[in-house]
C-alpha cells in the first residue's frame, strides 16, 4: 500500500478496502519509524490528522468525495496552517503557531485531504541542500549520507520514503524540481501565478511558485487538479480557468518535438547524469519523439542574475521579521534599536543573513542600476531565449541537476558550489516557466538522477503526458529505498 498511487488509494478508500483513519494511521506509523533517522518533519500533529481522517470518512461515506478526500498530503513548513506550528525552518518562527490557513491549504482542506504533517526545509527556503534549517539536515533515505536537495527536502524526502504519498513543496529556483531529482520522485513547478502564494510565507515574491511532490506524473496531476486556482487575495494570481491535468496522460508522443538546449550539454554535468539522462532520451525517441538541438544563449548567466534579483526581493520581505509583532524576539535589550539588532541577528541563520545583505547592497543607492537593474534586463532576454526555442519544439529537456546528491557538508563553507546546484533549473523560473523533475535512473554511490522537463506557459497537461507515457515505459518512479 505504501508504493501505491493516489488514484490506487482513492479507489481503496472509495471500496471501503481501507478507511482514512487507518490509512492515516499507516503513514504516522512509518513517520514514527523513520523520522529520528531522516528529520523530514519538523511538526507532526497525529491527534490533529486523525481528526480529519475521520471527518473525510463521513465524506466517503456520504458520497461526496473527491479523488484526494481522505489521502493524508504532507505539507512543506513554509505554508501558514490554522492551528499548526508554522516555522519556515527558522529560529526566527520557532514559536509561531499561524491563525490562518494558506490558500493551498484552504484548498487541501476544501477536498477532505488530511494534513499528516508539516515538512522540513532549508531556512526560509533558502538553500539547495536542507542544510540551512534551524532543526538541522534532512538525510537523503538513499542514502543517509547525502543531502536530499532544497529548500523543499523534507517533502522530497518524505516521498521517496513513503511518509506520505503526496506533499507540498515551493520552487523559486529549483527547490521543488532540484530535490525530486536528488530524492529519485517527480515534482512540478508550474507557471508562475498559477497557484496562490496566500499564506506562503515570501522568500521573492516573483519567483516563489508552489507546486506538489509525488511518486509519479499521474500524482502530480491529481494534485495539480487541487492546487491550481485564482486567489483574489495574492496580486500576483492569474485568472485561468479550470482544468484536468490528468486528461492527456494517455496521449502517444508521436511527434512530439523535444528541445535539448546546447547549453545544457555542455561542461559543467558529471558523466553519470550525462548517462542517465541520454538513456531516458533514448527512451522518448523509441516512443515516438524526435530531439533537435536549441539554444538558450543567455542561460549561464541565470546563476548571476538569480542571486541578485531573489536576495533583493528576500531582503524587502523579511524585514517583517524584528521581534515586534510576532515570532522571535531577543531576550535581553537596551531599546529599540538593539531589539531589531538582536532580533535579528539570533533569529535568523547564516545563509538567510548573507542574503539579506547581499540583496541590501544590490538595492544600494549607487548599486541599483549597476546590479538589480541589469539583471533585469537580463531576466528579459532568458525569457526571449525560451520563446525562440519554443518555436522549434514542443518541451526542452536536460538534466535537472549537474550531479547525483552529495554528501552532508561537502558544499556548506562554499556557498557558490552550492548555487551551482540549481543552473538548470534557475532559468525556467525567472522565465516564470513550468518546470518538473522526473526521475531517470542511478548514478554515482547509487543515487538517483532527475530528467528536467520545460514547457511553455500553461503546458503543464503536455508536460504530465511526456512524463507519463516515459513513466509507463519505465519502472524508475516505482523505486523506493531499502528503509
Amino acid at each position: 500500500m505504501l508504493n501505491d498511487s493516489l488514484k490506487q488509494l482513492s479507489q481503496r478508500l472509495e471500496n471501503k478496502e481501507i478507511s482514512s483513519v487507518e490509512l492515516t494511521k499507516e503513514f504516522l506509523s512509518r513517520i514514527n519509524k523513520l523520522n529520528s533517522q531522516l528529520n523530514a518533519f519538523i511538526t507532526v500533529d497525529e491527534e490533529r490528522s486523525l481528526e480529519q481522517a475521520r471527518v473525510a470518512d463521513q465524506k466517503i461515506t456520504a458520497g461526496t468525495a473527491t479523488p484526494l478526500t481522505g489521502i493524508p498530503v504532507a505539507q512543506k513548513d513554509i505554508f501558514c496552517t490554522e492551528g499548526w506550528l508554522t516555522t519556515c525552518g527558522s529560529k526566527m518562527l520557532s514559536n509561531f503557531v499561524s491563525p490562518y490557513d494558506a490558500g493551498v491549504i484552504e484548498r487541501f482542506k476544501a477536498v477532505g485531504a488530511v494534513n499528516i504533517g508539516k515538512t522540513n526545509m532549508d531556512e526560509f527556503a533558502m538553500g539547495s541542500s536542507n542544510e540551512t534549517s534551524f532543526y538541522g539536515p534532512v538525510k537523503n533515505p538513499w542514502d543517509s549520507h547525502a543531502v536530499p536537495g532544497g529548500s523543499s527536502g523534507g517533502s522530497a524526502c518524505a516521498v521517496a520514503a513513503r511518509m506520505a504519498p503526496v506533499a507540498t513543496g515551493t520552487d523559486t529556483g529549483g527547490s521543488i524540481r532540484q530535490p525530486a531529482a536528488l530524492c529519485g520522485i517527480s515534482g512540478i513547478k508550474p507557471t508562475y501565478g498559477t497557484v496562490s502564494r496566500y499564506g506562503m510565507i515570501a522568500f521573492a515574491s516573483s519567483l516563489d511558485q508552489g507546486g506538489p511532490m509525488a511518486k509519479s506524473a499521474e500524482d502530480l496531476a491529481l494534485m495539480l487538479n487541487v492546487m491550481v486556482g485564482f486567489d483574489a487575495r495574492d496580486s500576483t494570481s492569474l485568472q485561468c480557468e479550470a482544468e484536468d491535468y490528468a486528461r492527456d496522460l494517455e496521449t502517444p508522443l508521436s511527434g512530439l518535438r523535444i528541445g535539448l538546449p546546447k547549453e545544457y550539454f555542455a561542461e559543467g554535468m558529471n558523466g553519470d547524469v550525462e548517462r542517465a539522462v541520454d538513456k531516458a532520451l533514448e527512451e522518448y525517441r523509441k516512443l515516438g519523439a524526435e530531439t533537435i538541438e536549441v539554444s538558450l544563449p543567455n542561460s549561464p548567466l541565470s546563476i548571476p542574475v538569480y542571486y541578485v534579483l531573489a536576495p533583493a526581493e528576500a531582503s524587502s520581505n523579511l524585514s517583517r521579521f524584528d521581534g515586534v509583532r510576532y515570532g522571535y524576539r531577543a531576550e535581553s535589550y537596551r531599546n529599540l534599536e538593539e531589539m531589531y539588532r538582536k532580533t535579528r541577528a539570533e533569529g535568523f541563520g547564516a545563509e538567510v543573513k548573507r542574503r539579506i545583505l547581499i540583496g541590501t547592497y544590490v538595492l544600494s543607492h549607487g548599486y541599483y542600476d549597476a546590479y538589480y537593474l541589469q539583471a533585469q534586463k537580463v531576466r528579459r532576454l532568458i525569457a526571449q531565449d525560451f520563446k525562440q526555442a519554443f518555436t522549434q519544439c514542443d518541451v526542452i529537456m536536460g538534466p535537472t541537476a549537474p550531479t547525483v546528491a552529495f554528501d552532508i557538508g561537502e558544499k556548506s563553507s562554499d556557498p557558490v558550489q552550492m548555487y551551482l546546484s540549481d543552473i538548470y533549473t534557475s532559468a525556467a523560473s525567472l522565465a516564470g516557466l513550468p518546470g518538473m523533475s522526473i526521475p531517470v535512473g542511478f548514478g554515482e554511490k547509487s543515487r538517483p538522477v532527475g530528467l528536467h522537463i520545460i514547457g511553455n506557459y500553461f503546458s503543464e497537461s503536455l508536460m504530465l503526458n511526456v512524463a507519463h507515457q516515459y513513466q509507463q515505459a519505465t519502472d524508475w518512479h516505482q523505486k523506493m529505498p531499502n528503509l
